[in-house]
């Protein structure tokens, strides 16, 4: 009778423990499903587009002469890596170090062919590129060091 006893407990224990793994990988993956978001250079946008209700962060070099202010807060731009460019549009306030011929990473997605950007992140100094548009640019053979 005792040892009957133990195994159904032993059972209820794995049991409650696999449910318990179950609703925590559940937990995390819900966490997770707007927190991650992909890089993508705008050669890699050209070649495979992302469909329009991905988030992901889209990354190179504000292409020269492209940027458009409009009326309010809206701004008009194209980011490049030098192989490919995509058009940006971005409402809100941009930050000062942001221009043209510099590196930004904007987060957003693909509507129409226009990455619509919900944020966007310049660097921050004259040689502080972000790693990944540095990977980008390095890969079309763009990338220029910076001056010391």
């Amino acid at each position: 009778m005792m040892k009957g006893l133990k195994k159904q407990r032993r059972i209820q224990i794995i049991v409650l423990a696999f449910v318990a793994m179950a609703a925590t990988t559940a937990l995390v993956g819900y966490g997770f499903r707007d927190g991650i978001n992909l890089f993508r250079s705008p050669t890699q946008v050209a070649e495979q587009a992302p469909g329009p209700d991905e988030v992901f962060r889209l990354g190179g070099l504000v292409e020269e002469g492209s940027l458009l202010r409009g009326q309010g807060e809206t701004v008009r731009f194209r980011v490049t890596d030098g192989a490919a460019s995509v058009p940006v549009d971005y409402t809100g306030i941009l930050p000062d170090l942001f221009d043209e011929g510099q590196g930004m990473i904007g987060t957003g997605s693909l509507v129409d062919g226009t990455f619509v950007a919900t944020e966007i992140l310049a660097k921050h100094d004259e040689s502080y590129m972000p790693k990944e548009v540095v990977d980008a640019l390095k890969e079309q053979g763009v990338y220029k060091e910076p001056e010391s």
